[in-house]
């Protein structure tokens, strides 16, 4: 990504979300903000729900030219009607998965803090890598993505990358110039005026 560019947005949607409501809250954040992408991110392993909310929200999304993934349900991109799918589990199985989604298809591997795996996911076909968190949490084992390593891979590898998880003002200042997308979501959603709070954020990429 050339330093000039701004990141583009990647929006997250919240682990368990109002399907009632938040279709029109997406859309108010697509309407006033311009997104690359949506990845539906739900905690519950109900299939039912995860299709009745894919339904409520790919109509929005793709309204808009926007591409929606799944985040780790690949068997249900198709189904659905959705552009791809979001791999936590980073490179595994990427070569079987691009075989069966096909070339089309929009894949995203998460890399955790692991320059390897990213390297080893972009070999294996994947559209992105995502790094993260960014800033120390309680879950997982405390390692974070530094700096250092969205410098050396913007640096050094062209598949785009993506910074993701405990995003903050000064994070997100500071990694402006070398990540290629800003993976955000609890960060807005959590926020009485989710438009607001990513317009602050897209003013510091700036």
């Amino acid at each position: 990504m050339a330093q000039s560019e701004r990141p583009q947005i990647y929006l997250i949607t919240p682990p368990t979300l109002d399907i009632n409501t938040f279709p029109d809250q997406l859309a108010q954040v697509l309407d006033a903000v311009d997104v690359a992408c949506v990845r539906l991110h739900l905690a519950s392993r109900d299939e039912d729900l995860i299709a009745r909310t894919a339904d409520a929200l790919r109509g929005v999304v793709h309204d808009r030219d926007v591409a929606i993934v799944i985040q780790d349900h690949l068997l249900l991109v198709e189904r659905l009607g959705l552009d791809g799918v979001h791999l936590v589990e980073g490179a595994r199985n990427l070569r079987k998965v691009r075989k069966d989604l096909g070339a089309d298809a929009i894949i995203g591997a998460y890399c955790a803090a692991s320059r390897h795996d990213g390297m080893s996911a972009g070999e294996s076909g994947a559209d992105y890598v995502s790094f993260g968190p960014v800033t120390p949490t309680p879950l997982g084992d405390g390692t974070i993505a530094e700096p250092d390593l969205f410098a050396w891979w913007s640096e050094m590898i062209e598949v785009p990358v993506v910074a993701e998880g405990g995003l903050d003002d000064g994070t997100i200042s500071a990694l402006a110039p070398v990540t290629d997308f800003f993976g955000i979501g609890d960060e807005i959603w959590a926020d009485d005026a989710p438009v607001d709070k990513l317009k602050h954020y897209i003013n510091l990429m700036s």
